[in-house]
């Protein structure tokens, strides 16, 4: 198979994955005609009435995504008599959405049965068979799926574990050597043989295999890879081997923490009671499934990703990367209520609960119960007191308006931080408190740290800005604004502050296209949009100018430069006084042509 076919291949594959599994746009109408089979009797005519008003209930919920209340009235319209295809189909598709798959098994049957030709069917009543232990029914079921991408690479991976359930090594490796066919699925491949291997007993070949994935520079190593790789060295008297692998360290500050939390389950285990992750063949599966959701976690298949987190969670209700990938994947469609029920159901011992807990806390802030992710942050600060948290609540602080309450918890969080060169943003996001606290003078100096340590975009930008504002520093604030541009060019707030500089610098056409796009961009900003009314003024677009003006007014202002009183003149009298900045202009002049995105 050539790589341009495998391309062509994939994406047949993905599409066909997508249909079988598109719960979120699987509700399209059914009439009350085609809901049950022709009857005009006047007992089946109230029963169709029944029917009818269940399956419209259940629409609503479903429109709404209020997947359980759904899927329950699907039931009834199914249970009372509802004869047709396309409910059923979304009927088993919404059980097992929401990890209902005792449900959704019994009606994926009865698809099977009436002929309903749908690969996740049978992937739905297979997973039922694999946590019960059925192993044999699990092969015999995956073998009746035709479909191309399951034969090349779901169903390899399923039926090894099955055949593991079995105890037939051969066979399961056997089928598990499919993927090995396909350079695409060789990461995958090595990955679901190291564990056959380290279930089935095999530690000398397990233990190869597993090293074989550590030491291949192409391949990433998971934190969920790490968490089996380090259970099999703790297991096989290499506890040592398993704390020197965490010597690992990562730039993220989430991931560190992650990464400590394992490190802090290592040191703390014991050797000879330590108990195998892989502990039986459904939790071997359950990792087959996860590497489907990993393959399809964007938005393209986001549902194919969906419905194998359901499958995966069902068949490993402690997995808690699953989980978090489940809440993710919830999040991705502002469902952060049903993220956070999946965040609070990762016990806390789990090396995943904390990095939960903090984007629970960032989930009730969008579900705007601010009050309760601090409490929540401020509990998580008495156990961790880390970076990551007291990061947090600074942020949360900050937005919020709580400024000094907000620089003492990132002063906690830059003591607390030995990746020097990720202090920047703690700087970048102390100096803004500051500065909006009133401190200039402060902010400035921690600005000017965070810029020494990463001249970003947004650092370049704030200090640029504020200098304009206060009329210091002209020129280099100009070049500091260009320079966050050319970083960032599609930022609305950059173009507002390039577009601003422009017009205090007397440039008033040349501001225009930014400040439009700006506002284009960003609507809902008053700065924004008054911003560009005075442009539009000295423009000669004197009605545009007004319009903008009004237009300010009537929009909320986080940052305090609206002047009401000000504004309102404008209106009525327009802008007497061009602005009024000393600068040198061949220097702007030579500033302006560094601009790389002309408008």
């Amino acid at each position: 198979m050539t790589k341009k076919k495998s391309k062509k291949d994939k994406a047949i594959w993905l599409a066909a994955l997508g249909a079988a599994a598109a719960v979120f746009v699987s509700c399209s109408p059914i009439t009350g005609r085609n809901l049950m089979s022709e009857n005009t009797s006047p007992s089946a005519t109230k029963m169709q009435s029944n029917v009818l008003g269940a399956y419209l209930a259940g629409r609503v919920a479903h429109i709404r995504r209020d997947f359980d209340n759904a899927a329950d009235y699907y039931k009834v319209a199914k249970d009372d008599g509802a004869d047709n295809n396309v409910m059923l189909n979304q009927l088993y598709l919404l059980l097992a959405s929401q990890g209902r798959i005792e449900e959704a098994a019994k009606y994926a049957q009865e698809a099977i049965d009436k002929g309903i030709h749908n690969s996740f069917a049978y992937m739905v009543v297979a997973t039922q068979k694999m946590y019960h232990g059925e192993y044999a029914q699990v092969i015999k079921i995956m073998n009746q799926i035709d479909d191309p991408f399951y034969k090349s690479f779901i169903s390899p991976m399923f039926n090894a574990w099955g055949y593991a359930g079995l105890n037939d090594k051969t066979k399961a490796l056997q089928e598990l050597n499919i993927l090995n066919r396909e350079d695409g699925f060789k990461s995958v491949y090595a990955m679901q043989k190291a564990m056959l291997l380290d279930y089935l007993g095999d530690n000398k070949n397990a233990k190869s295999a597993y090293e074989a994935i550590l030491n291949n520079r192409n391949s990433e190593v998971s934190l969920r890879m790490l968490d089996i790789i380090t259970n099999f060295y703790i297991r096989n008297g290499n506890k040592d081997l398993a704390l020197a692998m965490m010597g690992v360290t990562i730039n993220s500050q989430a991931l560190d923490s992650l990464l400590a939390a394992l490190k802090n389950k290592i040191a703390k285990a014991d050797e000879k009671n330590t108990s195998p992750i892989l502990s039986s063949p459904r939790v071997g599966a359950a990792e087959s499934l996860f590497a489907v959701v990993s393959t399809f976690r964007y938005a393209e298949a986001i549902d194919v990703a969906h419905m194998y987190a359901a499958l995966t969670i069902y068949l490993n209700p402690e997995y808690s990367t699953a989980k978090i990938m489940m809440a993710d994947i919830f999040e991705s469609r502002d469902m952060f209520e049903n993220a956070n029920k999946i965040y609070d159901s990762i016990d806390k011992k789990d090396v995943g609960y904390y990095p939960a807990q903090i984007k629970k806390a960032r989930n009730l802030v969008k579900l705007g119960n601010v009050k309760a992710a601090e409490i929540l942050l401020k509990s998580l600060s008495e156990d961790y007191n880390d970076v990551q948290v007291n990061m947090e609540l600074g942020d949360l602080l900050r937005i919020n308006n709580r400024y000094g309450e907000a620089v003492e918890y990132y002063d906690k969080a830059i003591a607390k931080t030995s990746n020097k060169s990720s202090l920047w943003v703690l700087y970048y996001a102390k100096g803004v408190a500051l500065e909006r606290a009133g401190k200039w003078k402060q902010a400035e100096e921690v600005l000017l740290k965070a810029y020494n340590i990463n001249k970003h975009y947004m650092v370049l930008n704030y200090l640029g800005y504020s200098w304009l504002l206060q009329k210091q520093h002209i020129e280099k604030a100009f070049e500091f604004i260009v320079d966050a541009y050319n970083q960032a060019p599609n930022d609305p707030s950059i173009n507002d502050s390039l577009g601003f500089a422009l017009y205090n610098l007397g440039y008033y056409d040349e501001a225009l296209p930014y400040l439009e796009k700006a506002a284009e961009m960003y609507p809902s900003s008053a700065v924004v949009t008054a911003h560009l009314g005075d442009a539009y003024w000295f423009a000669g677009r004197k009605n545009e100018a007004r319009f903008q003006w009004q237009h300010a007014l009537g929009l909320k202002d986080d940052s305090g430069e609206i002047n009401i009183k000000q504004t309102k003149s404008k209106i009525k009298q327009g802008i007497t006084e061009e602005p009024k900045i000393a600068y040198d202009k061949n220097k702007v002049e030579a500033i302006v042509g560094k601009i790389k995105v002309k408008k």
